[in-house]
């Protein structure tokens, strides 16, 4: 029986440990040697990376993004410059841009990325009367990969006959 009350209060003291991380620190203290120096702390310098995205179309000029992020996450919601035209209504297209940079060493990084859209198109069309009127949807379409990049190249991550999708990535220097 006093083994089992002992082990209610060790697990009772490890959970309230998880909560308060004051009582982690002391009970660092508690468990770690007299004298014995406190663990190191790796300390890595922080770099900041330009992620440029540009797509070329056939018919059209170049278009691009750019996102200074550093190692970790980062997102872009935005609405492109052009719309798209549904009964004399501008309906806008978004412009999604996300994902990862994991920095492998100074010259090359993981890149995991979502680049994509919202493209409206009319579901229906039907005359009330007054003249014609449509409903409309939107569509997600997008490009997600992950790959290596090696900071200052740019690579092609897309090519087909709607056009060509490159990503570049530079580290920033100090």
């Amino acid at each position: 029986m006093k083994t089992i009350s002992f082990l209610t209060v060790v697990l009772f003291l490890a959970a309230a440990g998880q909560a308060q991380p004051a009582f982690q620190e002391r009970l660092q203290t508690i468990i770690q040697p007299a004298g014995a120096p406190p663990p190191a702390v790796s300390v890595k310098d922080s770099v900041n990376y330009l992620i440029r995205v540009e797509w070329k179309e056939p018919k059209g000029d170049p278009k691009f993004l750019e996102v200074l992020t550093t190692d970790g996450n980062f997102n872009l919601d935005t609405i492109q410059k052009t719309s798209v035209k549904i009964n004399n209504n501008d309906v806008p297209v978004t412009l999604k841009f996300n994902g990862t940079l994991n920095a492998l060493s100074d010259t090359k990084g993981r890149l995991q990325l979502f680049l994509g859209r919202t493209v409206p198109y009319v579901t229906s069309s039907f005359n009330n009367g007054m003249g014609a009127s449509s409903s409309y949807s939107q569509l997600n379409v997008g490009l997600q990969s992950t790959f290596i990049v090696t900071f200052g190249k740019a690579v092609v991550i897309q090519n087909d006959e709607n056009g060509q999708i490159s990503v570049l990535v530079q580290r920033m220097k100090d």
